[in-house]
């Protein structure tokens, strides 16, 4: 991570944008050393301890006992009222994306907040399962019994209590829930949980890398390249539009890690070698959709084809050029 701030920073001058590397970077023998925000992770961990902590204190203030509606309460009224976390309804600022940076403002995507929500009542003893639902991630009380999750007490159910507004509105999936179409649902697991998270983070960073290329998509070389009119033999130039490059990289980064958990993914290994074609990586890209074309359907895997023949070219173009330019410099 130092080593790519770095390289962003160099990246920002080459477009002109002024940015200052850290002078005061250092390696780490361990991840769990780097700081994230002056915090270790283990200290960042430590907050949801104290959130949790912070719940168990209001429910011995108010002489409550671990009746599941009140546990539940208690948790809503630390974390979004002595708190004050905020569900942001539309991702505009990566911080609400990263755990860190939510617990520190206060103010997160839902998936985060669902996931503080499913750690702090971990630390309590209670099990919160969640479920994708349309456009929302919706999570509840592990129970036999789901009906009861959807009976109104005090103008709420314990389903609106845990999830808020989203359950309520008509445009949402959610509000159509019941305790019948709940048992349905298939559970996500932590792993699907991170990959809903990352995939977030994909789609948000090559949104901004590429903000200033309107209509510019992931695929859209793939069609140019699959283009019967287009001659055959011929090698253009690349014209790769020109990105964000910290975005860039980020999305990469976060495609990285979820090809991880989804390696048989053929569309996001895909995504992923196009994003690595955009940075100019033509190695790695021919590398990633070769392989991308062993796991997709036919027609993908012959639209693919011809682009992945450009590359290799291209590739080999852009090594003739290096060792060009190596050449020029020691031979006088």
């Amino acid at each position: 991570m130092v080593f790519n701030r770095e390289m962003d920073a160099c990246l920002f001058l080459n477009e002109g944008i002024n940015v200052c590397p850290s002078s005061n970077a250092r390696e780490w023998d361990s991840v769990e050393q780097m700081p994230l925000d002056g915090k270790t992770i283990s200290e960042w961990m430590s907050e949801l301890d104290a959130i949790a902590k912070e719940v168990e204190a209001e429910l011995v203030s108010r002489d409550i006992g671990c009746h599941l509606v009140e546990v539940l309460q208690a948790v809503n009224l630390v974390l979004f009222e002595l708190r004050g976390f905020k569900r942001s309804p539309v991702l505009v600022d990566s911080k609400h994306s990263y755990l860190h940076l939510v617990l520190s403002s206060g103010c997160g995507s839902a998936i985060l907040l669902s996931i503080i929500y499913i750690e702090v009542c971990r630390r309590l003893g209670l099990t919160i399962v969640g479920s994708r639902v349309g456009e929302d991630f919706l999570i509840w009380p592990q129970t036999t019994y789901p009906e009861e999750l959807f009976k109104v007490t005090s103008g709420h159910s314990l389903f609106t209590v845990v999830n808020g507004r989203c359950v309520k509105d008509p445009r949402s999936m959610a509000s159509d829930l019941t305790g019948s179409s709940l048992l349905g649902l298939e559970i996500a697991s932590n792993r699907d949980i991170v990959g809903i998270a990352l995939a977030n983070l994909i789609r948000f960073h090559w949104k901004r890398a590429s903000r200033s290329n309107l209509g510019l998509m992931l695929t859209s070389p793939l069609r140019h390249a699959h283009n019967a009119n287009e001659k055959p033999n011929k090698i253009n130039k690349p014209n790769v539009p020109l990105l964000r490059p910290q975005d860039l990289k980020l999305a990469i980064m976060a495609s990285e890690r979820l090809l991880i958990l989804q390696p048989h993914n053929w569309a996001l290994r895909r995504d992923h070698g196009m994003m690595l074609y955009y940075n100019r990586e033509y190695g790695k890209a021919v590398q990633e959709l070769s392989i991308c074309m062993a796991f997709a359907p036919e027609e993908e895997a012959e639209l693919l084809e011809p682009f992945v023949e450009k590359l290799h070219l291209m590739r080999l173009e852009s090594s003739w050029k290096s060792l060009g330019d190596t050449a020029s410099v020691t031979v006088k």
